[in-house]
């Protein structure tokens, strides 16, 4: 099932819509994934900002490599019993599944259980700041 591009990537922080991701938005998350990374927040590094800029666009998370790789299909990556014909399941189509078969409801689930624990390294990062 083709799914909205725009409704891919994250939808709210802390329970408040983020609209469209902005370049000072990226830079924020970007600064914080450095101070949860040991760094201070003004030493950001580009995989720093690489890393905001998928989380917050809801690019793929995998190089593109790997991406081309788990693109291919499942019979062609591997073979349990090589000779065997297997066969075809029925696909279960629903409207609310992506590529994975995740249903709304489990994306969401996700992505909240992401941004709590981003929440929690950011604080704990925090907190490692301030005793030094």
């Amino acid at each position: 099932m083709n799914t909205n591009p725009l409704n891919k990537g994250i939808l709210s922080e802390n329970f408040v819509g983020i609209g469209t991701v902005t370049r000072e938005m990226v830079q924020k998350r970007a600064a914080e994934l450095a101070l949860i990374n040991g760094r201070t927040s003004t030493d950001v590094s580009q995989s720093d900002w690489d890393q905001a800029k998928r989380e917050l666009t809801g690019e793929p998370e995998m190089d593109p490599k790997e991406a081309i790789l788990e693109s291919a299909p499942e019979s062609e990556r591997w073979d349990p019993l090589p000779g065997t014909p297997g066969h075809q399941v029925a696909e279960s189509s629903s409207e609310d599944d992506d590529d994975e078969g995740r249903s709304l409801g489990e994306r969401l689930v996700d992505e909240g259980l992401k941004e709590a624990d981003h929440d929690q390294m950011l604080q704990a990062a925090r907190d490692a700041e301030k005793q030094d």
